[in-house]
């Protein structure tokens, strides 16, 4: 199945991970060959891929933000639960797990926080959720070409993960305070985020090891799922990194 990438970031990652097939790349009339465009129009000559020059208008149908260039790829190739374990190479597995995240932006927020720290890959359930569409990938800034995504039945992948000596802890209001250099975001970890409204689902929950929520001192209540994922990660990183 093909699909339209657009914005400069996402078209420069997907080139640079080349793990799609990438069919032509049409950049709007007056966009100037210098900075990522000038990267991207070098990479796509060493890889002999066509490039069209197009009237605004024609990419303005893919995307209102498109930047002026929009690549006609391959769909996302998703991975699996059994090569994300496989991606820790020796290292303990750090994963995330989102559970029915409706929302793009949120999605490709949290998979960069993700890339960005090393994360070794990404679980979504197979339907009530996001898949890794063009939004998400620009949302993302192109990460998500450079993250393994596995689309599974995250109750079977706590299963799996809890065989293999991974803890699994589940992100959600209804959980104890997370505490600063907590014991339980050290070591083998899979962290699971529940979705913008509902938090995790009842099964996903008592499936966790354990269940925290960060401390809130404001007014709030809580915040969004790609804040509360991404203060999450960072705390889990800087656990582990101890």
């Amino acid at each position: 199945m093909k699909e339209f990438i657009y914005s400069r970031n996402a078209v420069y990652e997907v080139l640079q991970a080349k793990r799609r097939q990438i069919f032509s790349i049409e950049i709007g009339e007056g966009v100037q060959e210098k900075g990522k465009i000038a990267e991207i129009l070098k990479l796509a000559q060493q890889n002999k891929i066509k490039v069209n020059r197009v009237g605004r208008p024609k990419l303005d149908k893919v995307h209102q933000n498109n930047q002026g260039i929009v690549a006609e790829v391959s769909g996302y190739p998703y991975s699996d639960v059994i090569e994300i374990l496989e991606n820790a190479k020796g290292e303990l597995p750090f994963m995330l797990m989102l559970d029915s995240l409706q929302d793009p932006q949120n999605f490709g927020t949290l998979i960069r926080t993700a890339e960005a720290l090393g994360v070794h890959g990404v679980v979504i359930p197979t339907a009530r959720t996001v898949d890794v569409t063009p939004a998400v990938v620009n949302a993302s800034s192109g990460a998500s070409e450079h993250m393994l995504i596995a689309q599974a039945n995250l109750s079977q992948t706590i299963d799996a993960l809890k065989e293999n000596d991974v803890w699994v802890v589940g992100l959600d209001q209804a959980g104890a305070e997370i505490e600063a250099s907590s014991r339980h975001l050290k070591g083998a970890l899979g962290l699971v985020v529940g979705s913008e409204g509902e938090g995790l689902h009842d099964l996903v929950r008592k499936k966790c090891d354990v269940v925290l929520k960060l401390p809130m001192r404001g007014k709030i209540e809580s915040l969004n799922a790609a804040v509360a994922g991404s203060v999450a990660l960072y705390l889990a990183y800087l656990s582990r990194s101890k």
